[in-house]
């Protein structure tokens, strides 16, 4: 694999690894992932309980969507980096919503904060890269 040649797709890239490690974490262990949010972990689940099939199949999503993302690192797909600026906000607008009504625990806040600053550098990162002065030429 080929590695990024922007800054902004650096942010990528290193956004993409940490959710394929964290979704393969979450395949593994998925007790630890739990305890890293801040949710309780309990051993014997109740009939019925379907926390661990839901933290399988979040988990695998995090490891494609990893994967995404490192792959459109590797091909410079600028576009894909514009459109995931402004859908990590929402998605940190909606897990800080979660924590904020107290439908999440307060640790669960650190998913949507890394979401929201992620998106901020990626953003600030095409934003220099659009708007800084091409080597060679004056200002």
């Amino acid at each position: 694999m080929r590695l990024p040649r922007t800054p902004s797709g650096w942010t990528i890239a290193v956004f993409g690894l940490l959710a394929f490690l964290l979704g393969v974490l979450g395949l593994v262990s998925p007790g630890t992932l739990l305890g890293m949010l801040g949710f309780e972990v309990i051993e014997n689940r109740a009939p019925g309980d379907y926390t661990l099939v839901y933290m399988a199949a979040s988990s695998m999503a995090a490891v494609n969507m990893g994967v995404y993302y490192m792959l459109a690192a590797a091909v410079d797909f600028r576009p894909f980096f514009l459109w995931t600026v402004p859908f990590r906000l929402v998605t940190f607008t909606v897990f800080t919503t979660l924590v904020v009504t107290g439908a999440a625990p307060a640790k669960f806040f650190g998913v949507g904060l890394w979401e929201g600053v992620g998106a901020l550098i990626t953003g600030a990162a095409l934003w220099w890269e659009r708007n800084r002065v091409p080597a060679g030429r004056a200002a």
